[in-house]
């Protein structure tokens, strides 16, 4: 039983990255980004309003530090996803932003003093290889000629951006309640978008498109974060991590499936490397010596 509450988080992260694909062009991306937040928002309210103003003495001193974990990974993060969804697959969303958990690691051994082992530097280089395949279709060297498709660069950016959220989430170490915290940077992440919604043009909330903001604000931002939280109580964060490491398979055999998306060699090769090196990273943990060693 403990083993599904990863399980069934990762399946409902995957299912959102298809649903992220399918909504370009059905809804504009600062819509569904500012809808999604603002439903969880209002659905959480009921729940969390009274523990939160109950608990503002220890929040107050921390909103500043909430305001940049919700602008990094609630309002960045998935924004960016959506802005890309128009120009890459979700198969390629998948694979890349499997490289959050190397980058949170290599951010904790250049931020937090996390001692650097030998699989971190290797599983680095074969991540880095693995994802510099899928991001130039299988032809690295077209990276030097045409550069990195601009949806892929927005993921690689949006994945970065949750892998400093995470490292300073870690860092900060805030001490409130894991649902405080995210209800309350889901408010923050509402004041955040709501400038760019109400700049950018509108198709209105439909019947094509209300499913998609339904499922991005009710599984993905609300049961998800709850489900991850029981995971690491459960497991631990090391084991829980490791779960993670099944998004880009996941993703990619949802899109074949719901969005007709085309398995290419390339898509196997590269995701193949980029998982061994995860893995790699977080498996073999013997420290590098140092000269003076």
């Amino acid at each position: 039983m403990q083993y599904a509450f990863p399980l069934i988080t990762i399946l409902i992260w995957a299912i959102n990255t298809a649903v992220t694909k399918a909504s370009s062009g059905v809804i504009f991306p600062a819509e569904i980004g500012f809808y999604r937040w603002a439903l969880a928002g209002l659905l959480f309210t009921p729940f969390m309003l009274g523990p939160v103003w109950a608990n503002r003495a220890a929040i107050r001193p921390l909103l500043g530090k909430i305001f940049i974990l919700a602008v990094l990974g609630t309002a960045l993060y998935q924004s960016l996803a959506y802005f890309a969804a128009g120009l890459t697959t979700a198969t390629n969303m998948g694979i890349i932003q499997s490289m959050v958990p190397m980058m949170a690691l290599g951010l904790s051994i250049a931020c937090l003093g996390t001692r650097l082992t030998s699989g971190a530097l290797v599983g680095a280089m074969i991540s880095f290889a693995g994802v510099v395949v899928v991001v130039s279709a299988g032809h690295p060297g077209e990276l030097i000629e045409h550069g990195v498709n601009r949806g892929d660069a927005m993921v690689l950016v949006a994945a970065a951006s949750y892998a400093v959220y995470s490292t300073l989430l870690k860092k900060w170490q805030l001490c409130l309640p894991p649902l405080q915290l995210l209800y309350v940077q889901i408010l923050l992440a509402i004041i955040v978008l709501l400038p760019p919604f109400i700049l950018s043009e509108k198709t209105g909330l439909n019947a094509n498109n209300i499913p998609m903001v339904l499922y991005a604000a009710i599984p993905t931002s609300m049961l998800a974060p709850w489900l991850w939280m029981k995971a690491i109580m459960r497991l631990g964060p090391s084991r829980t991590t490791l779960f993670f490491n099944l998004m880009p398979i996941a993703t990619a055999l949802i899109a074949a499936a719901t969005l007709g998306e085309q398995l290419a060699l390339y898509h196997l090769f590269g995701g193949a490397l980029t998982l061994c090196g995860v893995i790699l990273a977080e498996r073999w943990t013997t420290p590098l010596r140092s000269r003076a060693d």
